[in-house]
């Protein structure tokens, strides 16, 4: 079973930052899950919230703040001192340290609370300029995010992201299309994902972070799990 480093690893250093990337590309791992929002200069950032708050000593909407004022706050602090001076980085810029790897990068679009117009285009652009098109998953919970990547470009992988238990999985994520499904933790025990799994469906599930249920989902057949301290998976799973 495949395991990726959600927002990095983030059980060990601050989430979504060039710190927490640098560390997963130095893992024997499948890949690396991150979030992106584009500023108000029109910059793809990596960072999970719609805002600064939690990550960082500073407030505000990411929509609302240009890269130079997202890049005046302290990204690494509120995680522990070691990490102060940690920026807010660029889509590019963490593509950059994966170019000489070959992890797989899960991007998630945050358009389920603003859609941020144009932000597929960008990101495909990101992706092709540091040739990374056979190695980027595109995910989201806004499903329209991923009609669109699929228009623009059918050739990327795409993955649906359910907070939801649906009663076919299968059949809905035909009609974005979608190539994989991604779940939750509690939502990857149900019928509905074994019966998913039967018509070969490609499944990964978030957040797990304890061996014992990576080892079962590792059983029921699960492809990958997201995980916020990947090496502590690593000795307990075989990846396939």
């Amino acid at each position: 079973m495949h395991l990726f480093a959600h927002r990095g690893v983030s059980a060990h250093y601050p989430e979504n930052t060039k710190a927490a990337f640098y560390a997963a590309s130095k893992l024997p791992i499948a890949g690396v899950e991150l979030d992106v929002h584009v500023t108000a200069d029109g910059e793809v950032v990596v960072i999970h919230d719609e805002t600064i708050d939690r990550t960082s000593n500073g407030s505000g909407y990411v929509k609302d703040l240009t890269l130079q004022q997202l890049r005046s706050y302290d990204y690494g602090s509120w995680f522990s001192e070691q990490y102060t001076g940690e920026s807010i980085p660029t889509l590019g810029e963490v593509l950059e340290l994966f170019v000489a790897t070959q992890h797989r990068i899960n991007i998630e679009l945050k358009t389920d609370i603003f859609p941020y117009a144009g932000i597929e285009a960008l990101v495909l652009k990101e992706i092709a300029k540091h040739q990374m098109t056979e190695r980027v998953i595109i995910s989201s919970f806004n499903h329209e995010s991923l009609q669109t990547i699929v228009q623009m470009a059918p050739y990327i992988e795409t993955a649906a992201l359910f907070a939801e238990v649906l009663v076919d999985f299968t059949t809905y994520t035909a009609t974005i299309p979608a190539d994989a499904i991604h779940v939750s933790l509690p939502t990857a025990f149900r019928k509905s994902i074994a019966i998913a799994l039967e018509k070969g469906a490609t499944i990964r599930v978030y957040t797990v972070n304890d061996l014992e249920n990576a080892q079962h989902l590792q059983r029921l057949g699960i492809q990958a799990v997201f995980t916020d301290d990947p090496q502590a998976l690593l000795d307990g799973l075989t990846e396939e």
